[in-house]
């Protein structure tokens, strides 16, 4: 199953997830959240973008390498993440999302993390990940936090992309995949 993407200024985008309890059943979630995730043309999507407001994000980080990069990607699911440090050189890069279209912003973020989480048959993993696949597990992350990209965003930088915001809430942006948008 293909689920509609909900638009930034949905609340269930700021509201922080509810853990996962140990054992559910989650394979037919998270095989739809993948084909969501790859019909949006996306490298990661977290629950709460599909109106689901528990611990779970899916991220296929070989999406973001370049056939001469020595980083090896992973397409994964992660359930009741925890990141439990978050250390290396900080870098930018331009951070999109599939529930915010059209709008872009350089991110800084540290370019290495350990992360405690469950994978799909509920087997606890404690993992480092850097480079690309650290961003993309990071971003994901923040959306289980309530945190959203542009919340990084300072100044003028914040006020510039505001009204584009408020077209996004309403459905006024143009995608090739199904969306909710909180004020159309």
């Amino acid at each position: 199953m293909i689920y509609p993407i909900v638009a930034y200024g949905s609340p269930i985008l700021k509201k922080v997830a509810e853990e996962i309890t140990e054992g559910t059943e989650l394979d037919e979630l998270i095989k739809s959240m993948y084909a969501t995730m790859d019909n949006a043309k996306g490298v990661g999507l977290a629950a709460p973008q599909i109106n689901q407001g528990i611990s779970l994000f899916v991220i296929d980080s070989t999406l973001m390498l370049d056939e001469d990069d020595t980083e090896v990607g992973i397409r994964r699911a992660f359930i009741n993440p925890i990141i439990l440090e978050e250390y290396g050189d900080d870098y930018s890069f331009e951070e999109g999302c599939l529930s915010i279209p059209d709008i872009h912003a350089d991110i800084t973020r540290p370019d290495t993390l350990t992360i405690e989480y469950y994978d799909e048959n509920w087997n606890l993993k404690e993992e480092e990940f850097s480079g690309m696949t650290a961003r993309v597990i990071q971003h994901e992350f923040d959306h289980l936090e309530g945190i959203l990209f542009i919340d990084y965003l300072k100044g003028l930088k914040k006020r510039l992309v505001k009204s584009k915001l408020i077209d996004v809430s309403k459905g006024k942006v143009s995608t090739d995949y199904r969306m909710i948008y909180p004020l159309k």
